[in-house]
């Protein structure tokens, strides 16, 4: 606890700072009070003048219709499936990959990193193209023959989702920079025991790595779970749709049904808010691990 001196300067200067906390908090809280607030209300609430910003008659029909307008079950399971296939592709290989660049030695370790993290730089529109031909060409999968011709490749399928960013250049950074923070005694003492590079790399120092590889969950999970754009690419059948898709099937012909809307939209924040929640002490940790040595 700080050790102030209660001046009346003092006094007005945190009144003023808790006071802007607070008016920032609400400001963005805001949104997210008026989604859940809108599922709950009757149609003839929603658009209620003067506003009410609660309702008089709470109503849960909005949360069953949001699933049975639309088969939104069946895109929840698609979006889950394909955002925890994302997170143990980017958790082993973003590790084994980090591992590498920060403690192995190896000719062009540099090089080779600094083109990985260069590819940070490049927008994601401009591989769209060139990722959806390789993805279609995939050689005897998806109807094609040996040459990639004749099918669909791995388009319409999980792989297409999980595929691209399997090995992204974020996570093989963030756990680069996680490892080099971790001493190299430890490396030292493995080498001296005769373990082999895998053995220390298990063994060793992956145990220590749960706040990086808890907090590489997170924003792979969350990347995961609000694809979209490339979504609509790859997948042109209705029952590969995402949670993300189904959202935009409440707006038809101009005209949005809000209530159903709402409902859906409470429902597809809350995986990412609870995974959140569980992770975020180990969130705050490896923030503060990682910036201590670049």
């Amino acid at each position: 606890m700080r050790n102030l001196k209660w001046t009346p300067w003092v006094i007005v200067r945190e009144t003023l700072f808790y006071a802007m906390l607070v008016f920032v908090a609400a400001v963005m809280a805001l949104p997210f009070y008026w989604m859940v607030v809108t599922s709950l209300k009757p149609d003839a609430d929603i658009f209620s003048d003067p506003i009410r910003w609660w309702p008089q008659r709470v109503t849960f029909e909005h949360y069953v219709q949001a699933f049975t307008v639309v088969p939104f079950a069946r895109y929840f399971w698609n979006s889950t499936v394909m955002a925890l296939l994302g997170v143990v592709a980017n958790l082993i290989l973003g590790s084994l990959a980090g591992y590498a660049f920060a403690r192995m030695r190896f000719r062009g370790r540099e090089g080779l990193f600094r083109m990985k993290l260069a590819s940070l730089l490049i927008p994601g529109v401009v591989t769209l193209i060139p990722t959806f031909i390789i993805l279609r060409s995939f050689p005897l999968i998806g109807g094609n023959d040996v040459l990639g011709h004749g099918g669909h490749g791995l388009l319409n399928t999980y792989w297409a989702i999980v595929l691209p960013g399997a090995a992204g250049a974020f996570a093989v950074f963030f756990m680069r920079q996680f490892f080099r923070t971790l001493p190299d005694d430890l490396m030292d003492a493995a080498r001296v025991d005769g373990a082999s590079e895998w053995r220390t790399f298990w063994n060793i120092y992956l145990p220590l790595c749960g706040p990086a590889l808890a907090t590489l969950g997170i924003f792979t999970f969350q990347a995961g779970w609000n694809v979209f754009l490339w979504a609509l690419i790859v997948f042109n059948d209705p029952k590969m749709s995402t949670v993300q898709m189904g959202l935009q099937s409440f707006s038809f012909n101009h005209q949005t049904d809000y209530g159903p809307l709402m409902a859906a939209s409470v429902v597809v924040s809350l995986p990412v808010l609870i995974v959140f929640l569980f992770a975020q002490r180990y969130f705050t940790q490896s923030i503060s691990f990682t910036g201590v040595k670049g």
